[in-house]
């Protein structure tokens, strides 16, 4: 025991740690510098980027490290290149921990919902501003537990510098053992050493993980301001800021219907007179060979409440999504008050980056059935935030106008819980608010209420109605409830198979249908709510 102490405290393997640590983390460093890189090739449009990236990786990851490290101390400097051993040795780890890291970073990125990106780009954000403001913050904190493991492993492979003859702690432990020939107390005294250092990774990982923790919030902002997407807190407009449990809330009263009842015929007119908010031209799209949309044409004028309806797979979710250009199409023209999405004046194909901007000039609103709420933000910075990326509003006059329109939508007192601690109905009245920010032309509505429970529908509803019986918000909605587009909408239009079957005045084409696979259509609706009921 007396040896295995002096050998721990000994100088001469302290001085190996020394070697040790310094390769590490140097090696790391440029490894996940070149991880990064390798990981937008292999994400990026480009295909030449993304077949060197995987060339890459198959040549690092299928050869041994310690012939790397050769490779780097003996062949290089026959073309020019000299280094140390220990230059050799950090840079023979780099190369090698850069696939791996960047299979950590790709995995991760691609992991994170789709629907987080769809929200970013229906709200006019850049490919590159979702990606650090929306992507990447969630992505980061997956990647800590393996890059923690990364980094350990690392640790461990620094002991192959030995081969270039770098005093790191393996070769002191070796050579103080072929002194002495005390082996065991030696490797035991080194194995000890390097046990504390793969700790204090963990230990380091286990610190980032809880700082990283979403409901730790305090810690976590205190981490957060090193990271390169920190955004300070959005300033709440005089709310005080408490934690509360996830109970539904009713929306405030309503304004009596009766007191305000429509007047369809002088709504009608008005909406007549008005331009056009989208012009749909013989739209036509497919996926693989099947028909989505079979030369569509439709037009929506301001003021106007169009419900969409039809059974699952008409066409309903690919119209709203090729209206705000998420999804391209093969052939047709759509105008969102004049202006063409995703091709310039000449008819060109503009880039994501264009498309983006364009799409926030035009001003069009999008709300996702499945919410779609950014995951790491609250309430509030999910308003707050899109407005001053996008919109370059202030931070103060953001955090206003999202406790304005949470206000509105009956959630001031959720302005600072996270999505996953709402319900499904709070969280869409925040989606609804977050596409309002921006004050958009046009709002697009994918069946807002299909992945809500049956008592939550009604408060989503609500929301939609004010909007389109008090503000007059230009409007399309794809539902299944036949009663609310009947007392909410100006026009009700049904597809199949991606045609219009049919269109008419809401109450009337609801009431009387037409076209016999519309009285079939809601014939089956009007059962299955019998049966709900």
């Amino acid at each position: 025991m007396d040896l295995f102490l002096h050998y721990v405290s000994q100088p001469y393997l302290l001085t190996g740690i020394l070697y040790t640590v310094l390769i590490t983390v140097f090696g790391l460093a440029g490894g996940a510098v070149m991880g990064i890189v390798l990981a937008g090739m292999q994400l990026s449009r480009f295909r030449a980027l993304a077949v060197f990236a995987r060339i890459y990786a198959v040549i690092f990851r299928g050869t041994p490290l310690i012939l790397q490290m050769i490779f780097c101390y003996n062949a290089l400097p026959m073309i020019g290149i000299k280094l140390t051993a220990v230059e050799a040795a950090c840079l023979a780890l780099a190369l090698n921990e850069a696939p791996f890291i960047a299979e950590i970073i790709r995995g991760n990125i691609i992991g994170v919902d789709r629907g987080q990106t769809s929200a970013g780009q229906a709200l006019g954000m850049t490919p590159i501003v979702t990606m650090i403001r929306v992507v990447i913050p969630q992505a980061f904190r997956s990647m800590v537990p393996a890059l923690g493991n990364e980094a350990v492993s690392a640790l461990k492979n620094s002991s192959l510098a030995s081969v270039v003859s770098v005093q790191e702690l393996t070769l002191r432990s070796t050579q103080l053992a072929s002194a002495t020939f005390d082996f065991f107390s030696i490797f035991f005294a080194s194995g000890l050493m390097y046990l504390v250092l793969a700790g204090t990774i963990a230990i380091i990982q286990i610190v980032v993980e809880i700082m990283l923790d979403l409901d730790h919030p305090e810690p976590g902002a205190r981490f957060a301001r090193l990271l390169p997407w920190y955004r300070r807190p959005i300033p709440a407009a005089g709310v005080e800021e408490k934690e509360e449990a996830p109970v539904w809330t009713p929306l405030p009263p309503e304004t009596p219907k009766a007191a305000h009842p429509i007047n369809r015929q002088k709504r009608a007119q008005a909406i007549a007179a008005s331009r056009p908010a989208v012009e749909i031209e013989n739209l036509k799209k497919s996926y693989d060979g099947r028909i989505v949309l079979d030369g569509l044409d439709l037009t929506v004028r301001l003021g106007e409440v169009v419900a969409l309806l039809g059974p699952s797979g008409s066409g309903k979710s690919t119209l709203l999504r090729c209206i705000n250009r998420l999804e391209p199409w093969d052939s047709g023209t759509i105008r969102v008050t004049g202006r063409q999405l995703g091709v310039d004046e000449y008819g060109r194909a503009l880039s994501p980056r264009s498309i983006a901007n364009a799409r926030a000039a035009v001003g069009v609103g999008m709300v996702f059935q499945n919410f779609n709420l950014f995951a790491h933000m609250t309430a509030r910075e999910n308003i707050a935030g899109p407005l001053r990326w996008v919109q370059r509003v202030s931070a103060k006059e953001a955090g206003r106008q999202a406790d304005e329109l949470l206000e509105r939508v009956g959630l001031a007192h959720r302005a600072d819980a996270l999505p996953r601690h709402m319900s499904g109905g709070q969280q869409q009245r925040v989606a609804i608010a977050r596409a309002l920010a921006p004050n958009p032309a046009v709002l697009l509505l994918d069946e807002p209420t299909s992945a809500l429970d049956p008592e939550l529908v009604n408060e989503v509803l609500e929301v939609i109605r004010r909007l389109a019986v008090e503000d007059g918000l230009t409007m399309l909605i794809s539902t299944h409830q036949i009663s609310f587009a009947k007392d909410v909408a100006d026009r009700a239009i049904f597809l199949a198979d991606g045609s219009i079957v049919e269109e008419g005045p809401a109450q009337e084409m609801l009431t009387r249908p037409g076209n016999p696979r519309t009285r079939q259509f809601l014939q089956v609706m009007k059962d299955d709510s019998t049966q709900l009921a």
